[in-house]
């Protein structure tokens, strides 16, 4: 397998050159230059295998020979061991033909754990293999950050510097991050929002000049691919324990950067019978005007009650504009300058081919905590803000009943004391008990201002001892 840029330059790359980057030199995201497919029959007799066991099919050959099969098992084992629920990943039905995929039972509550655990103990393997230090450097809307510091915090060829937007995510979310105390995690909290804290991280991809010689940045946000390889993989483990065979299924997914959402569009070309893909959003919804009315104009930000979907530069859709747009790579570096000038627009080829696939819903903050509240009285189960929208966006965009609808859950509620508090459904989310003491540990942050050169310098300022200085 090997991976190429979306922007179509320079020279194909194996997997282990493209994990341990981030993006392509040309500013582009890599994508497989093929996509394996199987037949449905292929996929029905995965039926009886392990998450483990599958996690190992699913993502085996974007790897390759890359890492050795046995040592792949033991990764996948170890990444997916710290798990608290025997199914990994279980559904629970809301309704007739209606599920919630519970993606929340990994070490910090998220969805993010199923990368972020796979990726820590595969680059802590890559990086052991090759004798080689790298710089992670990572920006978080919430999530991404606690899972990556808990993947990768033991890796003694690593320092990790992530960016949060200050006083801009929750207080559970901020604290996963912040008490992890280590000589190699560095948390900074940037004085903006999540898109200034991509773009800090996308510049400074762009131009590495600022670290010592020897030394490299590697990638934990959806850029890069790992990220994607083992999200792929709960589409199909979702699809086989529904008895998905010739029938189709279809999948609700609150959207923030579109690395979750894309997963599932390349599980549908390796060949699951996927019918929808809802791209579910709040008031930041930049993708949602754009599948729906070729808008892609760049607005303010809102901060919401659904934090980690407060984004409006997107990094992933372009890896979907790049796959509907004929694989051309000089056309997604046209697309991606008016992308950043905010007049990006669909061409009524790539939107026809779109839509066949994805549908999208707006849900804001009052019509999210009407559904936390009106799923707890009818069921008595306890949805956090992202999930509320995702499973208001199916059943807004869900074509029929026939087709089984799993809405993905992204996080614990527990995360988001204030939204289910505010929501006005009578009840709480306590924390499970490896973070029942969460908020009487120590805090450590950098609060910075949004200043790419500072970030830069601060950063330089502390891995001179991995490049030897």
């Amino acid at each position: 397998m090997k991976y190429i840029s979306t922007r179509g330059g320079g020279q194909p790359k194996n997997f282990d050159e493209v994990i341990l980057t981030g993006l392509a030199p040309d500013g582009g995201l890599y994508v497989p230059d093929s996509i394996p497919h199987y037949s449905l029959s292929d996929i029905a007799a995965w039926k009886k295998l392990s998450y483990k066991q599958l996690a190992f099919k699913v993502m085996q050959p974007f790897i390759g020979d890359c890492v050795p099969e046995r040592d792949l098992v033991g990764l996948i084992d170890i990444a997916y061991g710290s798990f608290n629920h025997s199914a990994t990943a279980p559904l629970v039905q809301m309704g007739h033909n209606e599920w919630i995929l519970e993606l929340f039972h990994g070490p910090t509550l998220a969805f993010k754990d199923f990368a972020l655990q796979f990726l820590g103990q595969l680059l802590d393997y890559m990086l052991k293999r090759k004798s080689k230090n790298v710089v992670i450097m990572g920006a978080t809307s919430g999530d991404t950050g606690s899972a990556a510091i808990e993947g990768c915090q033991d890796c003694d060829n690593i320092k990790m510097f992530i960016l949060h937007p200050y006083q801009r995510v929750s207080d559970v979310q901020r604290r996963q991050m912040t008490t992890v105390i280590s000589d190699n995690i560095f948390n900074i909290a940037l004085k903006g929002n999540f898109d200034d804290c991509q773009n800090v991280v996308k510049a400074s991809f762009n131009n590495q000049s600022f670290l010592p010689d020897k030394l490299q940045l590697v990638a934990v946000n959806s850029i890069n691919w790992a990220r994607i390889m083992a999200q792929i993989v709960y589409y199909f483990w979702a699809a086989l324990h529904l008895d998905i065979r010739s029938n189709s299924i279809s999948f609700s997914v609150p959207t923030g950067n579109f690395g979750d959402v894309f997963a599932g569009y390349i599980a549908s070309k390796m060949g699951l019978p996927i019918k929808q893909l809802v791209v579910a959003t709040n008031d930041n919804d930049i993708l949602h005007r754009c599948l729906s009315a070729n808008d892609h104009s760049i607005r303010p930000l809102s901060q919401t009650l659904a934090p980690s979907m407060d984004i409006m530069i997107s990094s992933n859709f372009e890896r979907l504009l790049f796959d509907v747009h004929g694989r051309d790579g000089e056309c997604v570096v046209k697309l991606m300058e008016e992308a950043k000038r905010g007049t990006l627009k669909l061409s009524d080829e790539a939107r026809v081919g779109i839509q066949q696939l994805f549908t999208s819903y707006r849900c804001d903050d009052h019509e999210m905590l009407k559904m936390i509240r009106s799923v707890n009285k009818s069921n008595g189960y306890l949805l956090d803000p992202h999930t509320a929208i995702g499973l208001c966006a199916a059943r807004h965009c869900r074509a029929d009943t026939q087709t089984p609808m799993v809405s993905l859950a992204t996080a614990h509620p527990a995360k988001f004391p204030d939204a289910v508090k505010q929501s006005g459904c009578g009840v709480t989310a306590s924390l499970p008990n490896h973070l029942d003491d969460l908020f009487s540990r120590v805090e450590y942050m950098h609060i910075l201002e949004n200043n790419q050169d500072d970030v830069q310098q601060f950063i330089a300022d502390r891995v001179g001892d991995l490049a030897g200085i």
